[in-house]
């Protein structure tokens, strides 16, 4: 029902349009409940830069909690949520890729950052991107996982079935330290850290992770945190090679 009421959504949106919608994914939001017990959040900010009216979907992708949103937006207007998963979706937590339709080029900003008490931490900028995103190897460099810094790897998969990943642990290019498999449900994201991918290794920074699959409909990202302030950084992967 979540997936044919978006598809009357978007469909609704191409026709009165008269031309293919855009879409826009930010990789990973959430209202999601973190270690020590902070709780992190995602801001997400969208700018409907033209000068004619948008109307806009917005959908947890991965999440069967929640219904699309939809709206129109004025030219020039901004809308920002500091909280989407709980100001936009009404939901008290939810971790999913977020897939944004417009009739027309929306400017999207999205931020993670993580309350502790009164405590915020710096935000994190998450980089969105088109929908056709797809490689067979992709890599996430930069990665850490010691006393200072702890590391999180995302996969996702789009598709309406089963998908495979294989990650390869390196800290020379070409050389596999550890190697992994993980089968990621259709319509889901797996989100863990990277210890727990691979629990031999205890501890070291600089590392890479090679993620292969052949599923089209996938995405893959890391976030690398900083203990003391929970500081992060986004990983955006680069396309790699074997």
């Amino acid at each position: 029902m979540i997936r044919a009421g978006l598809l009357f959504v978007l469909l609704s949106l191409s026709a009165a349009a008269g031309a293919q919608e855009v879409t826009t994914i930010v990789p990973i939001a959430g209202t999601i409940l973190g270690p020590t017990r902070i709780v992190w959040h995602t801001d997400v900010e969208l700018v409907n830069e033209s000068s004619l009216p948008n109307d806009v979907a917005i959908e947890l992708a991965t999440s069967p909690d929640s219904l699309p949103v939809s709206f129109t937006m004025s030219p020039g207007e901004v809308q920002r949520y500091g909280d989407i998963v709980s100001q936009l979706f009404g939901l008290e937590t939810a971790l999913s890729p977020l897939r944004i339709t417009s009739r027309r080029p929306l400017r999207v900003r999205a931020n993670a950052y993580a309350i502790r008490g009164t405590e915020a931490s710096p935000l994190q900028p998450i980089p969105s991107y088109a929908n056709e995103t797809w490689f067979p190897i992709r890599v996430l460099d930069g990665l850490a996982f010691s006393d200072s810094f702890r590391t999180n790897v995302g996969l996702v998969n789009f598709s309406d079935h089963d998908a495979d990943f294989v990650l390869a642990l390196q800290r020379i290019p070409g050389r596999d330290l550890a190697v992994t498999r993980v089968r990621v449900s259709g319509g889901s994201v797996v989100h863990t850290s990277v210890q727990s991918l691979f629990p031999l290794i205890t501890k070291g920074e600089g590392f890479s992770v090679v993620v292969e699959t052949l599923e089209r409909k996938t995405h893959v990202y890391a976030s690398v945190i900083e203990n003391s302030d929970n500081g992060a950084k986004f990983i955006v992967p680069r396309i790699g090679s074997r």
